[in-house]
């Protein structure tokens, strides 16, 4: 792991599991993997040490590492929201919504289309659903997610996969800025289906992190219909990155843990809503 130095053989318990902890709480996401390599330790050490710290309340334990964890409560973002998880643990999170989201996006698009696909967990259900669809043809799509770009793969040569390139984002397995955005710039998309952590009546839509918010915007200016694609949790919170404002956006593909109050608002708002259920 970058930044991180290699400790000696043989060192206390207690200090490796202080030094992890601090990672941990620095970084925000940590590896299983890199955490044993950095101090010479097995996997199943680095998973002991990770129960033992999470039981302290020093951090979260998720798939394949850890998360920042505060004690007592998850990590409040500037805007009173949680921490950000790592796209393995968003991805365990509200699936059978998500499911749904993503078979009413599919539904969106047809053969000889180009799409945009943010990187995300309710984009990935959306890159499934349209594997899926075995009657589509000709479909070019962009992404910026590393994961998704593997889970289309399946799709060529029905579909054409293209990443956008830029610099890797471990948490989420994206590519955002610098250079991010240079291929963005140049095309004109049909469709661009984006995730987010807020959607609120009056502050819009709203990102835990800059740098991905930043690409989002270049996504949206990159395509002539913009579709926010984001399970019920997210209706009615407000998150640190602005995205763009409600009238900015054509739909909101959302579950039906929403709550049933902002939605109407949203949509008194201006906003197109579609709420996902099993039909």
């Amino acid at each position: 792991m970058a930044g991180m130095t290699a400790e000696p053989e043989g060192m206390p318990t207690q200090g490796r599991r202080e030094q992890i902890a601090t990672l941990v709480s620095d970084r925000g996401f940590v590896r299983v993997g890199d955490l044993a390599e950095t101090f010479g330790i097995s996997r199943v050490t680095v998973r002991s040490d990770l129960d033992v710290l999470e039981g302290q309340g020093l951090l979260k334990r998720v798939r394949g590492g850890a998360l920042a964890f505060e004690r007592g409560t998850s990590r409040a973002s500037r805007a009173g929201g949680i921490v950000e998880s790592s796209f393995e643990d968003a991805m365990d999170a509200a699936v059978g919504e998500k499911t749904l989201i993503g078979r009413a996006a599919a539904r969106l698009i047809t053969s000889g289309e180009s799409v945009i696909l943010e990187a995300g967990s309710t984009t990935m259900a959306t890159a499934r659903a349209l594997v899926e669809r075995a009657d589509l043809r000709d479909v070019v799509i962009f992404t910026n997610g590393l994961a998704i770009a593997l889970e289309l793969e399946r799709a060529i040569p029905r579909f054409t996969v293209v990443v956008t390139g830029g610099t890797v984002r471990p948490l989420q397995h994206s590519l955002v800025n610098p250079l991010g955005a240079g291929m963005l710039a140049q095309i004109n998309a049909d469709t661009v289906f984006l995730g987010c952590n807020g959607v609120h009546p009056k502050r819009g839509f709203t990102n835990l992190n800059l740098p991905e918010a930043e690409l989002k915007q270049a996504m949206i200016s990159s395509a002539g219909r913009r579709i926010f694609v984001a399970d019920g949790s997210k209706v009615g919170r407000i998150e640190l990155a602005p995205i763009c404002a409600l009238d900015e956006a054509d739909l909101l593909l959302t579950g039906a843990a929403a709550d049933g109050q902002v939605v109407a608002e949203c949509r008194d708002a201006g906003l197109d809503v579609e709420v996902c259920t099993e039909t």
